[in-house]
């Protein structure tokens, strides 16, 4: 696939890896410009872009970013497109945004009513980098990590559960966006490394 990564970070850094060791084309992008990310398209043979080329030429966009910075992003470019949604809402990083402090909305509807026409899945938000990177296992392993995925466009929803497999991890599916409070800071899923079932249980009991 033809795949936009925004942010270096912890977790868009590793994704850029790993998607790249599986074959994909991937073009990396962030806040401080493509020459900041020399040393990461080097290592993996990523392009090393501006956001708007990021997303314009991907089939699947990927937002790893501070939440507060998602109003910045060009809302316009994301229409239509696939976007995987990667982040979390950190009041100590990301500041005071009352509808994600009363919990009124999850944290990737908040995203998605700021890229308005985006297909939203939520996603490798409660998973550490480092066990995202080395912990992937082959189908049908015991004991395999699962990771939720939500969002409300089933097809979506079905291509981001493929790339979850082909990445080492089992993929539940964990509703609509609007659930998807299930899987952010604070719930049981949230870093806990859980098999399938595991995370089907710990979404089950999660409470806002």
């Amino acid at each position: 696939m033809e795949i936009g990564i925004i942010g270096s970070g912890h977790i868009g850094g590793t994704l850029t890896r790993r998607l790249r060791s599986l074959g994909h084309d991937v073009a990396v992008a962030n806040s401080r410009g493509p020459q900041s990310l020399a040393d990461l398209a080097a290592e993996t043979g990523a392009r090393a872009v501006s956001v708007e080329e990021a997303v314009q030429g991907a089939e699947l966009v990927v937002i790893a970013i501070p939440l507060k910075a998602v109003p910045q992003l060009p809302a316009a470019l994301f229409d239509g497109k696939l976007v995987v949604d990667a982040n979390n809402y950190y009041p100590q990083r990301d500041g005071d945004i009352a509808e994600l402090l009363d919990r009124s909305l999850s944290s990737s509807r908040w995203t998605a009513d700021h890229l308005k026409g985006a297909r939203v899945v939520k996603v490798f938000n409660n998973i550490q980098a480092a066990h995202l990177m080395d912990e992937g296992k082959p189908a049908g392993t015991a004991g395999r990590i699962a990771l939720p995925v939500a969002g409300d466009d089933a097809d979506a929803k079905r291509i981001v559960m493929g790339l979850v497999d082909d990445l080492g991890f089992d993929p539940v599916d964990a509703g609509t966006l609007d659930e998807s409070w299930r899987q952010q800071p604070d719930t049981p899923v949230y870093g806990t490394d859980r098999d399938a079932d595991g995370v089907r249980e710990g979404l089950a009991a999660a409470r806002p």
